[in-house]
């Protein structure tokens, strides 16, 4: 069994990266992401943050030494579009469940909505849905949820940095959300329905943007077989490089002395690095070390270091 396996990983190669996919709606985040790692036959490969299947948009998936930074675009902040409808409320949240109540919108008006919106800016309290990735006593909720199983979820403290109406013709909504990682827009979607009386669920959710990244240089499944037709060579050029995930931390340029040190594991005094906080870490001017980390003395650890390809 064991050989099979190792003879297989022949095949697969040693790939450096992080590409933009939009993920086409109806499928997992983890579909998504064994398709496109096929495609590139590449090693080892990771997602940033599932989205829900019903959801489209940026899913940036990492791939080889890239996959060490995965974790910095999990915290990153989120840009989402949501179509909502009022009214009626489901089962998951969204139209992928079951409408469970239904409630007259009673006249339900733009300025009613907008002033609905001002109360979920800032820094708010959600409780997890039942359907989500979460677990409880090791096992995800959205598996005892389908077993028709509640139980109980903490609140937890997010923060909606913008929350816009785009466009509303009763009894749907486009809202634009620009929020903290860990934010459940189709809560937010309900309790907005709550506030206003009516319910309301998700119809649409679209990703553009998570971190550093927007959908600009996105590349979608069917973009992405035609360019695999190509060959490898063609797919590789796609990628972005590691550290363009990186980009809100402040840099620190070492000399090949202190840089060798570092890649023992040694923290090293770089004259005028940052005091505290995480920092990227480059040999000279070009070189991507990975991150590093001010010590209380001023030294810069290393962190997560990558080995360049």
């Amino acid at each position: 069994m064991g050989r099979r396996r190792s003879h297989g990983h022949q095949n697969l190669r040693r790939v450096n990266g992080i590409l933009l996919l939009d993920k086409p709606a109806g499928l997992t985040s983890n579909a998504a992401l064994q398709t496109v790692k096929k495609l590139f036959a590449a090693r080892k490969a990771g997602h940033t943050g599932s989205l829900d299947p019903l959801a489209t948009g940026l899913l940036p998936l990492c791939f080889g030494e890239a996959t060490k930074v995965s974790g910095f675009l999990l915290d990153a902040d989120k840009h989402y579009q949501v179509t909502c409808k009022f009214g009626e409320q489901t089962s998951t949240g969204d139209a992928e469940g079951e409408v469970i109540n239904q409630r007259p919108l009673d006249g339900l008006n733009e300025q009613q909505l907008l002033k609905a919106l001002e109360s979920f800016r800032g820094d708010i309290e959600q409780i997890p849905p039942m359907y989500s990735a979460l677990k409880h006593k090791g096992e995800r909720l959205y598996k005892l949820a389908r077993q028709g199983v509640e139980v109980e979820r903490e609140a937890r403290q997010v923060s909606i940095f913008e929350l816009e109406l785009v466009s509303f013709k009763s009894p749907v909504a486009q809202l634009r959300v620009h929020c903290t990682k860990g934010t459940y827009v189709r809560t937010l979607v309900e309790d907005i329905g709550e506030l206003l009386g009516c319910g309301a669920h998700v119809t649409g959710l679209r990703r553009n943007g998570v971190g550093p990244f927007d959908d600009t240089n996105m590349i979608d499944m069917e973009g992405l077989q035609a360019v695999a037709a190509e060959g490898h060579y063609a797919l590789d050029k796609l990628l972005l490089p590691m550290e363009s995930g990186l980009s809100q931390w402040p840099d620190v340029r070492l000399t090949g002395d202190a840089a060798f040190y570092l890649r023992q594991g040694q923290p090293v005094l770089v004259p005028k690095a940052p005091t505290t906080g995480w920092v990227r870490l480059y040999e000279g001017e070009s070189l991507f070390l990975g991150m590093g980390e001010i010590l209380d003395d001023g030294r810069v650890a290393p962190r997560r270091l990558m080995i360049a390809s």
